[in-house]
């Protein structure tokens, strides 16, 4: 049970790097589209993209242009974190918006934007071809190999929960988050933001800052719900919610055992933020 072609799906899948610069992405109709306001901002340099791309959606529609029915609205992260409609255009839409846009950028930004959808058509057909290059990222960021294969391994477990909480009733990302609340809080005694405070984080990814032993107990509690889902067939959310409450409890009964024989906390305060340049402490290996 579970697609694993649902890469995309994933957060960390909607964000592409074209010249140290983000680019926002959504897979819809079995393609990537992309946000026209970001890629305006990366071949303009910009100070206000979204005005570039405003004007230049009226130039465009004023000259009889079809080139802006390429575009769908779609949802996107904002950078208050909120998901809001943005103007995203697939590989063939933006490759005839960026031929209005002057900058020395549009060749280069036209053969990414081929590399990046083939990658995606490799990685449908082969799916240990994503994780090859997500270990590639994770290693150009510095992190340790032993730690990239529990992180690699988490993933893998999560995207199993999640292919479950979908076929099983639990659709909107509002839905996924309670879920998860659940877990984290019976593994760990702290909901995701509370853990990320702990951590000195914001925006970024909490999995991403997790020591060696809190990766293996969070996927010791989403590996265990899982299981819990298929014994029970588990259907709605009222059902998933009290597999995911069990199946934390299940972890955290480890994590207070573990704590109880080395007589130390398992949550850490350590994260990999300096790798990026920020003055929080670097994770080690065994921080606690």
């Amino acid at each position: 049970m579970g697609n694993k072609s649902a890469l995309p799906n994933k957060p960390e899948n909607h964000l592409v790097i074209f010249q140290e610069k983000a680019i926002r992405r959504a897979w819809h109709n079995e393609e990537w589209w992309f946000s026209v306001v970001d890629v305006c901002g990366v071949l303009t340099d910009s100070p206000d993209a979204g005005a570039y791309w405003r004007k230049l959606k009226q130039r465009l529609g004023a000259e009889g242009s079809e080139v802006v029915t390429f575009c769908h609205g779609l949802k996107l992260e904002a950078p208050d974190g909120k998901q809001r409609a943005t103007d995203c255009a697939n590989s063939e839409g933006l490759f005839r918006i960026i031929q209005s846009i002057p900058s020395p950028k549009v060749e280069p930004l036209k053969r990414w934007l081929a590399k990046v959808g083939k990658e995606r058509i490799d990685e449908i057909e082969n799916p240990e071809l994503a994780m090859g290059r997500m270990q590639d990222l994770y290693e150009k960021k510095g992190y340790p190999k032993e730690w990239i294969d529990k992180r690699l391994r988490g993933i893998a477990v999560r995207q199993d929960l999640t292919d479950e909480w979908k076929e099983r009733g639990a659709a909107s990302s509002k839905e996924f988050a309670i879920l998860t609340n659940e877990i984290m809080q019976g593994t760990f005694d702290l909901k995701v933001d509370e853990y990320k405070q702990v951590k000195s984080l914001a925006r970024e990814n909490l999995r991403d800052h997790m020591t060696d032993i809190e990766l293996i107990l969070t996927m010791l509690a989403e590996a265990t719900t899982t299981k819990l889902h298929r014994d029970r067939d588990s259907l709605g959310m009222e059902p998933l919610t009290k597999d995911a409450k069990d199946g934390g409890a299940v972890a955290g009964r480890t994590r207070k055992d573990i704590e109880h024989q080395t007589g130390k906390p398992v949550i850490s305060s350590g994260n990999f933020k300096s790798l990026a340049g920020g003055s929080s402490k670097k994770l080690r290996k065994g921080d606690d």
